[in-house]
């Protein structure tokens, strides 16, 4: 069991991941619809930069949770946070197009779960 769970996690985290690691690139890249999305809810320009390298930084630990659990674990925990934190920077905006990160909230719990039930 631990083994199926330890694949679901791989494909879960790695999909998470790429999703993490190209939103962190459009934060970079000052994307429009990105920094449109974060002006509607009022997160500063000068957040940007932060926010990406959390989301680089979830990524890459998510990846390395593969081969160190504990490292895993910590990520998917702080993915998880972030998202949650953005659900709730967009309902204090009273802005309700929160299903992105709404989604992205419960696929980093998912990962969490499946990273602390193959791990044991």
């Amino acid at each position: 069991m631990e083994t199926i769970m330890f694949i679901a996690y791989a494909v879960v985290a790695g999909l998470l991941a790429l999703v993490l690691a190209a939103s962190a690139t459009f934060s970079l890249q000052r994307n429009p619809a990105i920094t449109a999305s974060m002006a509607k809810v009022g997160v500063p320009d000068s957040w940007m930069p932060r926010l990406a390298a959390l989301k680089a930084a979830g990524a890459i630990g998510l990846i390395a949770g593969l081969w160190l659990s504990p490292l895993g674990i910590a990520a998917a925990i702080g993915v998880t946070l972030y998202f949650i934190g953005a659900v709730i920077t967009h309902l204090r905006a009273k802005d309700y197009e929160l299903a992105p990160a709404a989604v992205l909230t419960l696929v980093a719990a998912a990962a969490l779960v499946l990273r602390v039930t193959s791990a044991s």
